[in-house]
Order: C-alpha cells, then sequence, then structure tokens
C-alpha cells in the first residue's frame, strides 16, 4: 500500500485517504488478508489517527473492510445478495425459510416495538430468536414478537424453552390468516447483544429491517432484523418496498 500527501487535498481527508485505501485493496490485497494496524496505516498516510479510523469506518460501511475480534481489520469478500422484498407474503417459519430458531422466551417488547404492535407497555409477549446464515456464517439476527393473542392455542407444557418452542410459537401464528405485511429498512449500529450472535464489535454498522405482520386488521407480529452491513446487500422484489426510515 503506497503513501501519499493529504494536507493540500480540499475535500476531507479522511475521503479522500478512504478513495486511496479503496484502491490499494483493488490492486494490492486479497479477501481475507489482513490490513497495516493503525499506527503503521496512520504514520504511512501522515494522517491522524482519526482521520484514519474515519476512513475504515466509511469503508465498512461499504462492505470493504471487516473488522473482527482477535484478528483485526481484514479486506471483506463480496457482499451477499438478501431478498428482503413483501412480495413473499407468508408468515415466518413457512415454506423455504431460510432463519434457524433458537429460542423463544416471554418478556415485555421494547417501547417501539409496543407501539407497533398495539400493544400495553408491560403486555407480555412471546419473544423468538432466530438467526439466519449464509455461507456458513451468520448474516443476520431477529426478534419476533408475537403478542399472546395471537397464538392463544399455545401450551407452555409442549415445548417450554429453546428451538423447540421457538418453532412451536411460529406454528401457532401460521393457524391466523395473513392481511399483509409491511416493511422499513434504517441503518444502525450493532448492540452488544446483535455483535455478540454475528461476530462483530459492538456499534458496528448493521442494516435494520422492521416487519409488521397483519391479521384481521391488526398487527399480529413484528419482526426486527439486524444484518450485517459489510457482508449483505439487501435487495427488493419491487421499489415500492423500500421503506426509507427517517
Amino acid at each position: 500500500m503506497g503513501t501519499t500527501q493529504l494536507a493540500s487535498v480540499p475535500e476531507p481527508k479522511y475521503q479522500h485517504l478512504k478513495t486511496v485505501i479503496g484502491e490499494a485493496l483493488d490492486s494490492d490485497f486479497e479477501v481475507g488478508e489482513i490490513l497495516p494496524n493503525e499506527r503503521e496505516l496512520a504514520a504511512r498516510f501522515g494522517v491522524a489517527r482519526a482521520t484514519l479510523r474515519q476512513a475504515l469506518e466509511q469503508l465498512e460501511l461499504e462492505g470493504r473492510l471487516q473488522r473482527r475480534r482477535g484478528v483485526g481489520t481484514t479486506v471483506a469478500p463480496p457482499r451477499v445478495g438478501v431478498d428482503v422484498s413483501t412480495t413473499q407474503h407468508a408468515w415466518p417459519g413457512v415454506g423455504d425459510d431460510v432463519w434457524q430458531p433458537q429460542d423463544s422466551t416471554a418478556g415485555t417488547a421494547p417501547a417501539a416495538v409496543a407501539r407497533v404492535l398495539e400493544t400495553g407497555a408491560d403486555e407480555q409477549v412471546h419473544i423468538v430468536r432466530r438467526l439466519r446464515i449464509s455461507q456458513g456464517q451468520p448474516v443476520a439476527a431477529e426478534l419476533l414478537y408475537v403478542p399472546a393473542g395471537s397464538v392463544p392455542g399455545l401450551s407452555a407444557i409442549d415445548a417450554p424453552a429453546g428451538p423447540a418452542r421457538a418453532r412451536a410459537v411460529l406454528r401457532e401464528l401460521q393457524h391466523l390468516a395473513l392481511d399483509g405485511q409491511d416493511r422499513a429498512v434504517e441503518l444502525g449500529s450493532a448492540r452488544a447483544d446483535d455483535a455478540k450472535e454475528l461476530d462483530r464489535l459492538p456499534g458496528a454498522p448493521v442494516l435494520v429491517v422492521t416487519t409488521r405482520y397483519l391479521s384481521a386488521g391488526r398487527p399480529a407480529a413484528v419482526s426486527v432484523a439486524t444484518y450485517r452491513a459489510d457482508t449483505c446487500r439487501l435487495t427488493f422484489g419491487d421499489s415500492a418496498d423500500l421503506v426509507m426510515a427517517s
């Protein structure tokens, strides 16, 4: 990776540095190769480490780099296309669902989710945790919030916990007639629990896809799925499916 002088560049230094490093990734590095440490890179380019971090963060956001625990910063492979269109119109767990059930617990939904579900802030809901795996690696983690009223036939005795419990909630949910679903996408940062499941650092950029499932004119469930922004490229079957969160 060559050196460059950035003092006279009119655009923000980190933007120009991002371009320089990006070109070097294309010519000098292989997928999975580890970059030199921050101290060495900052000295090589004659910039402050804060400027270097801004450039690296932008490249990570664009899916060019990955930060891995105990490894460092590596060159990322091409992003995986993930279809999140609403044209499928199916309950979670139906057909060729790529999500793997992990667990189901009872608890209260976050205030924002409770508002979407139209439930009380203290109302207990079923919280199903699932993972989406691609090429043997977790690329997304989902929390599916299901009010007790949506699954009245669920028995706590048959499957008290674990993946079996999660599958039982999904089966009961499918007894309802699905009227439709709507979806929103926004950029976020990984919380500690998401980061652990997705092998990311806390605060790493993620894509958050929130889906509301409707039955009998009311919300029956809400999914909050967190996708790795460095490895996932979300695709939509219809451009109308894309909702830009403000």
